[in-house]
């Protein structure tokens, strides 16, 4: 489809109606790329599940990374839960994964973990909204690990200064690698690995933008496509004078250890 040719109302009508549950993004394809970084985070936490005897998902989303390194992990640990938040994913996540043999616990981000101490030799996570590290280091057995990939600070910066105006310093550094390592390791964990980087993302017309700040919400918190006409149509213009929106994604790869028991 040559979305270029297209008004911008019908953009802004498609981006609106487009259903934001899960963390598909297949809807993105020919309209929106983003290098992905090197370590390739899902086939890595594959390669750990298959290592692993019991394992937790956090944050898991509509489960959709999670079953993609499943799939591809060369076994399954003997016990497997994953936690979601927003009721849409809870059932959402439940359908994908109950095949599997997980175990899908609706539990909100900022709640303790619904899990015994020391449940888990391994806990992954691909974005969680903000790592709750006195819980991950309470339900890790001694010697498990936390492997995840986060959001950096910043994160699609040019996008949302855009639509916001300049952000303060404070708030684009709340993701820092260096203070999630300090809070990781003052709840007890041991930070083996921590990789950052910045990557390119292209929004190739005004629907992908529309859709994409109504599926990833806390980017600009109160955004609806009739209270930002104005920005998405100046996205608009500058897409048809340039060819895409461009802005950068960081992420950053988190591998942690719990230290082993003492004899």
């Amino acid at each position: 489809m040559d979305h270029d040719r297209r008004s911008f109302g019908e953009l802004v009508a498609e981006g609106a109606a487009v259903p934001t549950d899960g963390w598909d993004f297949s809807w993105f394809e020919g309209r929106a790329t983003e290098e992905r970084p090197p370590w390739r985070y899902a086939e890595s936490a594959a390669r750990r599940l298959g290592g692993a005897h019991a394992a937790l998902d956090i944050q898991t989303g509509g489960g959709e990374v999670l079953d993609f390194a499943l799939g591809a992990a060369p076994r399954r640990p003997r016990l497997l839960a994953a936690t979601e938040g927003w009721p849409p994913n809870v059932a959402r996540a439940t359908a994908r994964l109950a095949p599997r043999g997980v175990v899908v616990v609706a539990a909100p981000e900022d709640a303790p973990l619904p899990f015994a101490a020391g449940t888990f030799d391994l806990v992954v996570s691909r974005h969680p909204v903000s790592p709750h590290w006195a819980e991950i280091a309470r339900v890790l057995r001694p010697g498990g690990t936390y492997f995840a990939q986060h959001v950096g600070p910043g994160s699609c910066g040019e996008l949302v200064e855009h639509f916001l105006g300049p952000r303060p310093e404070h708030r684009r550094d709340a993701r820092r690698p260096d203070l999630e390592r300090a809070a990781a390791e003052a709840a007890g964990l041991e930070v083996t690995d921590l990789r950052a980087q910045r990557l390119r993302m292209e929004f190739h017309d005004v629907a992908a933008v529309v859709h994409f700040l109504r599926k990833v919400i806390w980017m600009v918190p109160d955004f609806t496509a009739e209270a930002y006409a104005d920005r998405l149509r100046a996205v608009h213009e500058r897409i048809r004078a340039d060819g895409s929106f461009v802005t950068h994604s960081t992420r950053h790869l988190f591998d942690a250890r719990k230290p082993p028991a003492r004899a």
